[in-house]
């Protein structure tokens, strides 16, 4: 009987060992399914929303701790664009998106947010007019985490070419008619001397009546097109100074300068690669270039160096034997990181493109750069100081365009704190626009360009 007592008291402690096993088991299971719920909901964290609205495409930028997975569907009637972000919560950083949307954007009217479903945000941009999505994923560089990418490129671009021809059109005009006023004066002029001539076999003399000072011949017979590139922009903000002040910023304001200095120009048109704060990737300013039909491209920057000592202006041209020096190389380095940093879609960039940027600079193209390059740094030698004394040169990616001399303009170190006060003053920032506008000028004068390529 004791027996049979011990062994029901046994059964009776193991199963109540067993229960509170299961209850403990039951509890840790609870536990982990609620951690794996507040993982999914706290684990992804949104950093920063980012809008950059462009004529080009807008850029909408998703900045998270982790990465996250991403689909799309384009929707019409109206036009709409849903884009489902897998592995997030709803929070007040991407409900703070609906407000960076402009009323200038071209192509976003308004973008709405919400909680599609557990663990799903999905977005939803309202659209002015068709698009073509580029939607993509980019790992940490720089200073960004991992970042969601949403390009939103219009279905039917913008010709630059046919843009710049009709803004043009006036100047166009005016250069042809006084083309054909220096013509008929030519020919008039040889009419007389033919007149004279054939008169001089007579001996009567003949008193030749004083005549006004003809104007001087035409130098150029079409309008000389400058393509300007403000570095960086966007995602991109470049170098940044002591001040806070960001190459971006300071070197559209100068190429802005520019481009009115050319546009007073009789003989000249200007075009610019971006005309705001967005980004170009490298090998799209080379292309805008070419197709219009640019006869010199300029790009613009104020770089930093690793001494905060380093000084002056700087030009630089293309090389295909290594770079002419240390900080040559230094510089083309950095400046070629500039899509990692501002962000491309490698998936769907053009291949072809990407391999004849390797190998697309010919010995014309650098010689003429060089000519152009020593005569821009002459001039701004001029009233400022020079990192160095002679045009360097090195394998700059946004410099390898076959056909068109291009030249790298570096204005001042913005590392330098005394010349980071300098870049963001009006007078200096006009002053190196003056400069250049005069090399430019002097170059032309001794090379103008040939007849058109095309029919601009």
């Amino acid at each position: 009987m004791s027996q049979s007592i011990h062994s029901k008291q046994s059964e009776m402690q193991a199963s109540q060992s067993r229960r509170q096993h299961l209850k403990s088991l039951t509890k840790a299971l609870g536990f982990a399914l609620l951690l794996g719920e507040l993982d999914l909901a706290w684990g992804a964290k949104i950093l920063g929303v980012r809008v950059w609205p462009s004529e080009d495409y807008t850029r909408i930028t998703l900045e998270s701790d982790t990465s996250l997975p991403i689909s799309q569907q384009i929707l019409t009637n109206p036009d709409r664009l849903v884009v489902d972000v897998q592995g997030l919560e709803l929070n007040p950083t991407l409900k703070d998106l609906v407000a960076k949307v402009k009323p200038n954007d071209p192509y976003v009217s308004q973008i709405r947010v919400g909680q599609f479903q557990p663990g799903v945000v999905r977005l939803v941009f309202d659209l002015k007019e068709p698009i073509k999505p580029q939607l993509f994923t980019l790992d940490p560089v720089g200073e960004y985490n991992y970042r969601m990418v949403f390009d939103l490129y219009p279905s039917t671009p913008l010709d630059p070419l046919m843009e710049l021809v009709k803004n043009s059109t006036r100047k166009e005009n005016a250069l042809a008619k006084s083309n054909e006023e220096v013509d008929l004066i030519a020919q008039f002029a040889t009419k007389k001397d033919k007149e004279i001539a054939k008169g001089s076999s007579s001996p009567t003399v003949q008193a030749i009546p004083e005549s006004k000072e003809a104007p001087a011949t035409a130098k150029y017979k079409r309008l000389i097109t400058i393509a300007i590139d403000p570095g960086h922009g966007g995602e991109d903000p470049g170098a940044i100074g002591s001040l806070g002040s960001k190459e971006k910023h300071v070197v559209l304001s100068i190429a802005k300068r520019l481009r009115d200095k050319i546009e007073n120009e009789s003989y000249m048109r200007p075009f610019l690669t971006r005309d705001g704060d967005y980004f170009v990737p490298l090998h799209t300013r080379v292309q805008k270039a070419r197709r219009v039909e640019a006869d010199l491209f300029v790009s613009i920057h104020a770089d930093a160096f690793i001494q905060p000592h380093a000084k002056g202006a700087s030009v630089f041209t293309l090389s295909q034997m290594g770079a002419s020096s240390t900080m040559a190389r230094w510089m083309a380095n950095k400046e070629n990181a500039s899509d990692l940093i501002g962000g491309i879609n490698i998936k769907t960039q053009d291949r072809q493109v990407a391999n004849l940027l390797l190998d697309m600079s010919t010995t014309a193209q650098i010689k003429d750069s060089l000519q152009v390059g020593n005569s821009v740094l002459k001039q701004i030698g001029g009233f400022a100081p020079l990192h160095k004394g002679k045009v360097e040169q090195a394998g700059f990616a946004v410099l390898k365009a076959p056909d068109v001399p291009s030249i790298l303009v570096e204005t001042a170190f913005i590392s330098n704190p005394q010349e980071e006060s300098k870049l963001n003053d009006d007078g200096y920032q006009d002053r190196i626009a003056d400069a250049i506008l005069r090399g430019i000028k002097d170059y032309f004068a001794k090379n103008p360009p040939v007849a058109r390529r095309g029919n601009a």
